[in-house]
């Protein structure tokens, strides 16, 4: 069950993140905003808008200071984006797949990457026994959520289209798909609505579930339209299926502007 668990882990973009916070640590439901239609002159406007680049990114990507109380926050490895890469056995699930592994949706002009980490769980007294303080670890492991942050710009109509295409492979997939990385596969047995997501020009929320009998797991995987620009959210709980970081969705969308 623990190799299942690990390898279950290891497949989804917020591992990075909830490795990093464990070691410091010790739809229907998405926002009407969706299927909001730009307007004429909005339209003529996205039309000739330019990307940014990595550069003009990465400043507006959410630092520690920024971030929700209790929170860690830190920018994956050239070796972790690396070993996210991922591949799929249906075409249609690209976009899906792209938002797990933290990678550019569509023809992106620049990216930007970190990880959000925060815990629900409490450390135990320093004066408890040793069972308890076995059982508070246990809890705080389980109830850690990552949130793997990827900001993505686009020319034109780049960004309304990438998010177009991430919203039609929700859909499009909710039977599943096998999704490959680093050299293992693991079976997603479906893709449902999300949390509802409140922000930036439209927003839409999927649930990936890859858990089977024994060891439930799901990601959550969230894209808000800001202007030319993609916030994508990869969120991730040890136990189980994740609560949506609104906190951290807020912030970082407020940021974009």
């Amino acid at each position: 069950m623990r190799t299942a668990l690990v390898r279950r882990t290891v497949l989804t973009a917020s591992a990075v993140s909830l490795a990093l916070l464990a070691t410091a640590c010790g739809s229907d439901k998405a926002d009407t905003k969706a299927d909001a239609k730009p307007s004429g002159a909005a339209s003529s406007a996205s039309a000739a808008a330019k990307g940014k680049t990595d550069a003009e990114l990465a400043p507006l990507l959410l630092t520690q200071a920024e971030a929700p109380k209790d929170s860690i926050v830190k920018a994956p490895s050239a070796d972790q984006i690396a070993a996210l890469a991922a591949t799929t056995d249906k075409a249609e699930c690209k976009p899906i797949v792209q938002a797990a592994s933290m990678a550019p949706q569509g023809t992106s002009t620049g990216v930007a990457r970190t990880n959000v980490g925060g815990t629900s769980g409490k450390p135990a007294d320093p004066k408890a026994s040793e069972a308890d303080k076995l059982k508070a670890g246990l809890e705080m492991l389980t109830g850690v959520t990552g949130t793997a942050v990827t900001l993505t710009s686009y020319d034109g109509k780049g960004a309304e289209e990438a998010f177009a295409a991430f919203k039609k492979a929700g859909t499009a997939c909710a039977g599943g798909y096998t999704m490959t990385q680093d050299g293992d596969s693991v079976k997603v047995n479906k893709v449902a609505a999300g949390d509802a997501v409140t922000a930036g020009d439209e927003a839409v929320s999927f649930v990936a579930d890859f858990g089977d009998a024994e060891t439930p797991m799901a990601a959550q995987l969230v894209v808000v339209r800001k202007g030319n620009t993609l916030a994508t959210f990869s969120v991730q709980n040890l136990g189980g299926k994740p609560v949506l970081p609104k906190d951290v969705v807020e912030a970082q969308v407020k940021k974009l502007g």
